[in-house]
């Protein structure tokens, strides 16, 4: 019998600003399939937000991890990806015997076997999921922390490096949410 597949993504390596999140999703093979799963970078936020309802709804086990600015900090963003990788799994692995992860790195001391797949969340529908409900999770927070720090429009861009973000990091210097480990804020040229 095959093992169960979790598919494992990550959004928000890249930002200035916010947690890196990660997501694992397995599916019941019995069930049936979602249609329109597709990488979330490739979706409308609409569409993701409706898939995302659906993934939780028929998901055998999910699991959605935010490693913080604190942590990204503190290890790197390479490391932080990594630990939330090996946390989102340890979250499903009661039912899954393999993890699926997108990328060509693979986390160390899994509780599972565990493949990587170059471009999975464009080839895998557990991966896909899984950067769905990454993304959206990720958006969703980084909405919130613009309700706390509304001059840096955290709900437009999403902590990414834009002209409007780097401006406000000009003007108001970086809030607790910034990533002082990246280039940007920690080289302090803009303040």
């Amino acid at each position: 019998m095959m093992p169960l597949v979790a598919g494992v993504d990550e959004a928000g390596r890249g930002p200035l600003a916010g947690p890196v999140v990660v997501a694992a999703v397995v599916f019941d093979p019995a069930r049936p399939r979602i249609n329109g799963l597709d990488d979330s970078k490739r979706l409308a936020p609409a569409r993701r937000e409706l898939l995302y309802e659906r993934i939780v709804e028929r998901a055998l086990a999910y699991s959605v991890v935010f490693v913080e600015v604190e942590e990204i900090d503190r290890i790197n963003i390479f490391q932080a990806t990594m630990v939330g990788m090996q946390r989102a799994i340890a979250g499903v692995v009661h039912v899954a015997g393999l993890a699926r992860i997108d990328g060509n790195a693979l986390p160390r001391g899994l509780p599972c076997p565990a493949e990587a797949l170059v471009g999975g969340d464009a080839r895998d529908r557990s991966i896909m999921a899984a950067s769905i409900l990454a993304k959206v999770s990720r958006d969703r927070a980084m909405t919130a922390l613009h309700a706390e720090h509304p001059l840096y429009g955290f709900d437009a861009h999403k902590g990414y490096c834009t002209p409007y973000h780097l401006n406000a990091l000009r003007t108001h210097g970086p809030c607790a949410h910034h990533r002082r480990s990246f280039a940007p804020v920690a080289q302090g040229a803009l303040f």
